[in-house]
């Protein structure tokens, strides 16, 4: 059925009882079943399963992937197929609790591949695993928490479009009121994307053909399609039939810079759009293809003890501090540059209401669960970051009250835009708490996670809240549906985390190297510790580990990055350059760039080719399904790809 909603004369001149009576009468669906022991337990499994991908994606590229659409889809058929061997269908509402699940165990890997991460690089030990586990269930509770509180305002009253959220309750409305083959047709093509990715995966995993080929079927040597495009060219170099492409008498391949078949990235790469992938590829060319061997040419950039360069030693010892100069300027900028975001996050939140009967108070989540529970969970916040990361008790109960500030600012921009500033906002509390306290390192990055993550979370949660108010949900059991996706997400984000990225460390090796590979360039969790670094670097009495070619080159890249951004924001996303994506492309692995960027090159073609053309076989898979496709490629080679790294840790 069409989905019903308020025009805009009644949004603006309706009281929220008004709203709220309207809303029980036309939407609600009542008793339907929704959160039913079938859903969660779905939710809870889909959950776990797309939080893996969502880290492991999260490692490559600093950024995790919405998983709602994709939950919605998998369930959907996967019900539709038991249905047939005699299984009820679940229902609309279901599959919704079902997507809130599994969104929020797929957000619970943000805190791991950012904050985290950067305090176990600072303090160069892992942190123990209850204490990532636990911290990370605490900040997503409070999440919830503060949540629901703004769910009345944000989404009840004001109506906020929260896109994201308004397209799963678009793409659940027409699974559930069109025939089920339109559901089926985007479940198998993210089914046979999968397979072929996950194939391709399979394949190509080192670790996966030895052990089967070595292992079980006893053969002496074992053999596994390379990854590598360029794999062939080398092999005839290495005969000397070709010669070795250098630049300043560096071998190419010891920046990085190569092409693989990673249908994870390509996939990524489809999402994220044409526009931040061009970016990142001109930032990556002028990074490590003019930049880099120019530095390296002069001196400025030495080579390691054995005289050969790598990817991750240039870019810890100069590259790092000029992407990261260029992202935190165009971010802070464009926080900055569009103050109505800021300003309306804070329209009406003193200004007294008229009063009106509450008529959803026994379907809402009671406001006094978040009243007494945001003041007893923060405690309990505050309480780890002093005992497990040192910080100040004073300094700790600030981050308790800037949730509050920054939630607001987040919640209003994904709301209206659907984009999460959790990048931006982090800076905010980093230099905060970094001047107060700079030469304790995990002071401005636990708080800054604290503050900055409950805030992300609670945007996210309020966008996912946003499908189920459109559909009809009871909003207190999606409550309790997104307590089920926290530790579902914990339980196995967590000890995948310890197995992908630290499996091979030992006590007195630089924990740093041991995360950071050409597989896994933790891009996020470099943002963090680059800002924390400069932090120390400002306000403290020590030298400053950078190099003052370095510290021109941030200078440089702050003022290029203030005007790009300035640029792009006056031609309103007209410009074709994304500072912050310039930045992103120096510090991400060359070959995931590349990949990113063939992905939103294939997809952006097929766009403009098929566009114009609706209702064709073209149309219907390349861009009514690009996000299903995309999903599947994603979730296919990550799987593999996580497997072919547990085979190595645990057999071979």
């Amino acid at each position: 059925m069409a989905l019903q909603h308020l025009t805009e004369e009644q949004v603006s001149t309706w009281s929220r009882e008004q709203k709220d009576r309207w809303w029980l009468h036309n939407v609600f669906r009542g008793d339907m079943p929704q959160l039913t022991f079938r859903s969660a337990i779905t939710g809870f499994l889909l959950g776990g399963i797309l939080s893996a991908t969502n880290l492991y994606v999260g490692a490559k590229t600093g950024w995790t992937l919405g998983v709602g659409i994709t939950s919605v889809i998998l369930a959907f058929s996967m019900f539709k197929v038991l249905s047939r061997l005699g299984a009820k269908d679940m229902t609309i509402l279901e599959n919704n609790c079902m997507q809130s699940i599994a969104t929020s165990a797929g957000y619970m890997t943000g805190p791991l591949i950012s904050g985290m991460a950067a305090y176990m690089m600072v303090e160069n030990r892992p942190m123990p695993w209850g204490q990532m586990l636990w911290f990370n269930v605490v900040l997503s509770l409070l999440g919830v928490l503060v949540a629901f509180p703004m769910k009345r305002r944000f989404i009840n009253d004001e109506q906020q479009p929260f896109p994201e959220g308004r397209a799963c309750g678009v793409v659940l409305d027409t699974l559930y009121s069109s025939e089920a083959s339109v559901g089926m047709f985007k479940a198998r093509a993210l089914g046979w994307a999968a397979l072929i990715a996950g194939g391709l995966k399979f394949i190509s995993g080192e670790n996966i053909m030895r052990f089967l080929q070595e292992k079980a079927l006893g053969l002496k040597r074992s053999w596994h399609l390379p990854e590598n495009l360029d794999a062939w060219y080398y092999a005839l170099a290495d005969r000397g039939r070709l010669p070795v492409p250098r630049l300043a008498g560096v071998d190419i391949r010891q920046l990085g810079l190569t092409a693989t078949v990673d249908l994870a990235m390509f996939g990524a790469g489809g999402l994220m759009g044409i526009r931040p992938a061009f970016s990142m590829l001109v930032g990556m060319l002028l990074n490590f293809c003019v930049i880099v061997p120019w530095m390296i040419s002069i001196g400025e950039i030495s080579p390691r003890a054995d005289g050969t360069f790598s990817r991750i030693h240039v870019l810890n010892s100069w590259a790092l501090w000029w992407g990261i100069s260029i992202m935190v300027v165009a971010a802070l900028a464009s926080l900055f540059a569009r103050p109505k975001v800021i300003l309306s996050a804070f329209n009406g939140l003193f200004r007294k209401k008229a009063a009106g009967e509450d008529v959803v108070a026994h379907i809402e989540l009671p406001l006094w669960i978040s009243y007494v529970g945001v003041p007893i969970i923060g405690a309990i916040g505050v309480w780890m970051t002093h005992a497990w990361f040192g910080v100040r008790w004073e300094l700790g109960a600030l981050a308790v009250p800037l949730i509050i500030l920054l939630t607001l600012i987040a919640a209003n921009s994904t709301a209206l835009t659907g984009i999460t500033p959790t990048g931006s906002l982090s800076k905010i509390p980093q230099f905060f708490f970094g001047t107060l306290n700079p030469r304790h390192a995990p002071t401005n990055l636990m708080t800054a996670l604290m503050s900055t993550e409950v805030a992300s979370n609670a945007s996210n949660l309020l966008m996912d809240i946003k499908p189920g108010y459109m559909l009809g949900a009871k909003p207190r059991q999606q409550a309790i549906g997104h307590c089920i996706g926290i530790f579902a997400g914990a339980l196995a984000s967590t000890p995948l985390f310890y197995l992908l990225f630290l499996a091979d460390y030992r006590p007195g090796m630089n924990l740093q190297d041991v995360m950071i590979t050409n597989q896994f360039g933790f891009p996020s969790a470099l943002q963090w510790k680059g800002v924390s670094d400069l932090v120390a670097a400002v306000f403290s009495q020590g030298r400053s580990p950078i190099p003052i070619s370095a510290v021109w080159a941030m200078a440089i890249a702050a003022v290029v990055g203030l005007g790009l951004e300035l640029v792009r924001i006056l031609r309103r996303g007209g410009f074709p350059l994304s500072p912050l994506a310039l930045g992103l492309g120096v510090v991400i692995p060359p070959d995931s760039t590349i990949a990113m960027f063939a992905g939103a090159g294939f997809f952006w073609w097929m766009r403009r080719r098929y566009e114009a053309r609706p209702g064709t076989l073209g149309y219907d898979l390349w861009i009514d399904t690009q996000e299903p496709i995309c999903a599947g490629l994603i979730a296919g080679a990550a799987l593999v790809g996580i497997t072919d790294v547990l085979v190595r840790v645990f057999l071979l």
